[in-house]
């Protein structure tokens, strides 16, 4: 019995645009398929689990794949300061993105130029044109850009704003001619601005246009004419549209996508790119030389910020800066996360740097980043803060110290540092640390422990995993220790864009916010990727120069951002049953940058059956070679690879039906940067274990396990591996369990026994509403019949509102079609004990509404 009316009803129907709760869109309540697997969900109402963070869910940018410049960053121009170097990337001139261009058959020379006539001593290149003075008065001569992409994308009736800083030799003065066309030299507008350049001083000049036609493959040309020397800098077209209208702003576009996430923080400028860079050209102190990315580089004019090298292979303008992340925070409503450099590299790099005063220096940065975010404008950070035209502090809380160091104890030292001097200035902030790249292994159990003795406010955790990890690990955190640091899941992400991909994320959230007492912070990554110029996959939103779309991953999080709830409601599911089977399959060797030599290959069976022998006296016959990598052959009676820039050379032998065996081998390494990769239970190349001895630069050691291509790790040490000494490896396989020996001595074991389970749930409240949102993950083929059971102690509407996400598991939204969309429906005869069947394939979000009986 409960006490909702039919009014009740039908509004709670109307809110989801269904015009008779009687006749919904979604599934009944009542039907079940027959081929649907049985299930049963818990669920106490009356019982308060752990309040949900209102931080809980955010973004993480970092300028990868074009993110920044190119991306959201709305600035047109591609290389506009002249400050591409080969140094930062081999492929790239100071002309890159540029070309010259002659108007009337006008002639002259252009040359990017570092000399005392620079704009500034933070942008320091500019170009000079030396004009031959031919070519009449309609002539000019200067250069053409291209933008990003196949060009830059205008849009007809829209306003783009042009500006240059520039200066001439000529005493009359120089005309400068700026105009926009497509591909086809088409003009894309009515007439060219017509400036007229005075004075051999630096002068910024701007104009507007107006696109009188609509193309992807817009140029921008600025040319001179008449004779003597221009001389440009900062040539900038910027969409008069931006996000909120913002001076040097957002795409809209992009922001838009981001904002309707709702996110609770935006973490920025990165994760690798925080501890890497390049050099100043010139003398400098070194906490000015040493090129990590500074924040103070990235404020005031942009004409004045400095330009650096990002990790991950391009150059960055920094017109996308500290100030503008901060801005951008407060207009989606999220709370800002800075994240400063340690002075340890990470992310496959190991380097510290030793220099005291150096550290010194970055340590006082940190303090007066703080103070630039959240100092009143009178003092002197906080004093440049409203010169930017932004008087009020924007109320920084939290702030992260590092990224994915893989020396725990290095950092640690620097990380106490910073923190020590951060609390006696600002106690209310709260300092993440950080467990370095890995879910799981030596540098992740050691910064653990670091953190945990010194009493840490905060953890950030990155792992990239496979789906079958996501749903296998939904009880990663309810072990952790609840007087320990907290956690921020800062980067993590299944590795592939595919729906399947996204139901594994789903089912992996639900532990998150069941453990929401312990995970206060997660952000999906990457969260942004420019089709041409992509560099890492899976990403969050895809984008070209003219639109911008979402993954089936973002679908997801979108879901689980906007119906958090407010606090977790205790809820019990039944699981799938597991089958248990033995780890089965052949045997494999491999290396990775890496001569090495491998020999006395035995397989022999639990029973004392030998299954395979090999000791290369006959050559490699019995071998195939899996990837096609490397260069292997048979010498001395030992099989070696010989090639060291090869990567993932793997040759496979046996039987794919082989279990419960033992692997013995002998391998040498000959010359290279890593050790040993030897394989067992390999059904194809995308699914298998190896054992990586002296894997990432020969500095760690672990057992991996691949699924569908991409590995996970399940064991590790800090095991290194000598050239030229003979190794005896053995690996025991008994079910699913595995032991490992090295030399004879126990290196290490696991059992993978772990379910992938592909039914997952949560259950919260949400206050305002007075709904509980069941989440349910249902990520296998078959439907899920479900008996839902609220108990007897609540009054229960009889109809709920659903939002689902559904579809092939193989799916992708792409530019042409998204086809995981959300639908939303109603579903009528809910009560207090009622059943539902899940959809294969699909997240389910059903809000019930209950008032206390």
């Amino acid at each position: 019995m409960n006490d909702f009316s039919r009014r009740d009803v039908l509004r709670i129907a109307s809110a989801f645009g269904v015009t008779s709760a009687l006749a919904p869109l979604g599934v009944s309540a009542a039907t079940a398929a027959a081929d649907a697997s049985g299930y049963s969900l818990s669920i106490d109402p009356t019982r308060r689990g752990p309040a949900i963070s209102d931080t809980m869910y955010g973004i993480f940018f970092e300028d990868i794949n074009r993110a920044a410049d190119g991306g959201i960053y709305a600035e047109l121009v591609q290389n506009r300061s002249f400050e591409y170097s080969p140094v930062d990337n081999s492929s790239y001139t100071p002309l890159t993105a540029w070309t010259t261009t002659s108007i009337g058959g006008a002639t002259g020379t252009a040359e990017v130029i570092d000399d005392a006539d620079r704009l500034n001593e933070r942008n320091r290149h500019y170009l000079r044109l030396d004009l031959d003075g031919n070519g009449g008065a309609a002539g000019a001569y200067g250069v053409t850009n291209a933008g990003y992409n196949s060009g830059m994308c205008l849009e007809r009736g829209k306003k783009y704003d042009f500006s240059v800083w520039a200066r001439t030799d000529r005493e009359r003065g120089t005309p400068l001619t700026v105009t926009l066309s497509d591909e086809s030299e088409a003009s894309l507008t009515a007439k060219p601005l017509r400036l007229e350049l005075r004075g051999d001083r630096w002068v910024k000049y701007t104009g507007t246009f107006v696109a009188r036609a609509s193309s992807t493959t817009g140029r921008l040309t600025v040319a001179a004419g008449g004779a003597g020397t221009v001389r440009l800098d900062m040539v900038s077209l910027f969409p008069r549209e931006t996000y909120l209208n913002r001076p040097n702003g957002m795409r809209k576009d992009l922001a838009e996508k981001i904002a309707a996430l709702e996110p609770a923080f935006l973490r920025f400028p990165g994760g690798c790119i925080v501890n890497t860079g390049s050099m100043y050209p010139y003398e400098a102190p070194d906490w000015e030389r040493y090129r990590s990315y500074q924040w103070k580089d990235t404020i005031g004019p942009v004409e004045q910020r400095a330009t650096n090298a990002n990790f991950w292979g391009y150059n960055q303008s920094y017109g996308l800066g500290y100030y503008e992340y901060f801005r951008f925070a407060e207009d989606i409503g999220a709370m800002p996360l800075p994240v400063v450099p340690a002075l340890v590299t990470g992310c496959g790099e190991n380097h510290v740097t030793e220099d005291p005063e150096l550290l010194r220096h970055y340590v006082q940065d940190t303090l007066d980043l703080i103070e630039f975010a959240n100092g009143p404008a009178t003092s002197t950070w906080g004093r440049k803060r409203a010169e930017m035209g932004h008087p009020e502090p924007f109320g920084l809380t939290h702030i992260g110290v590092g990224n994915e160091e893989n020396l725990p104890e290095a950092f640690f030292e620097r990380f106490t540092q910073f923190r020590k001097a951060i609390e006696a200035e600002y106690p209310e902030i709260t300092v993440i640390s950080n467990s370095g790249p890995d879910d799981s292994g030596p540098i992740f159990e050691r910064a653990w422990e670091l953190n945990r003795s010194a009493n840490v406010d905060m953890v950030d955790e990155h792992y990239y995993n496979n789906p079958q990890w996501f749903l296998a690990n939904n009880d990663r955190y309810d072990s952790y220790d609840r007087n320990g640091p907290q956690v921020f899941l800062g980067e993590y992400a299944s590795k592939d864009n595919r729906f399947f991909n996204s139901l594994a994320e789903a089912a992996y959230m639900t532990g998150l916010e069941r453990n929401a007492d312990i995970v206060k912070l997660a952000s999906y990554a990457p969260l942004l990727a420019n089709v041409d110029y992509v560099q890492w996959r899976p990403d969050l939103i895809w984008f070209d120069n003219r639109t911008s779309w979402g993954s089936t991953s973002y679908e997801t999080q979108k879901l689980f951002m906007t119906n958090v709830g407010d606090e977790v409601v205790p809820s019990d599911a039944s699981s799938t049953p597991a089958p248990e089977t033995p780890i089965t399959g052949a045997i494999g060797l491999s290396t990775w940058a890496t001569s090495a030599a491998y020999d006395d290959v035995t397989v022999t069976a639990a029973d004392g059956r030998t299954l395979f022998d090999d000791d290369f006296s006959g050559g490699d016959a019995r071998w195939t070679r899996a990837t096609g990598r490397g260069s292997w052959s048979v010498e001395n009676g030992a099989y070696i690879q010989h090639d060291t820039a090869a990567e993932n050379t793997m040759v496979t032998a046996g039987d794919p039906t082989w279990s419960n065996y033992d692997l013995h081998v002998t391998a040498t390494k000959r010359s290279g940067s890593e050790g040993f990769l030897v394989a067992f239970g390999v059904t194809d190349t995308g699914n298998y274990y190896w054992w990586n001895l002296g894997g990432w630069g020969n500095t760690r050691s672990v057992v991996e396990k691949a699924t569908g291509g991409t590995r996970q790790t399940l064991v590790g040490d800090d095991t290194r591996i000598e050239t030229g000494r003979e190794y005896d490896l053995r690996i025991e396989i008994r079910g699913r369990q595995v032991t490992l020996f090295l030399d004879g001595k126990k290196w290490g074991g696991f059992t993978d026994d772990k379910v992938a389970e592909p039914f997952r749930q949560v259950v919260t409240r949400d206050h305002d509403t007075g709904e509980l949102i069941v989440k349910v993950v249902n990520a296998q083929d078959s439907q899920a019949r479900t008996r839902i059971d609220l108990g007897k102690q609540v009054r229960v509407a009889p109809v709920a509102r659903l939002t689902t996400l559904q579809g092939d598991p193989d799916a992708v939204n792409t530019v042409d079609a998204q086809p995981i969309r959300p639908s939303q429906s109603t579903l009528p005869g809910v009560s207090n004990s009622f059943t539902h069947t899940f959809p294969a394939h699909s997240i389910t979000f059903m809000r019930i509404r209950v008032k206390s009986a």
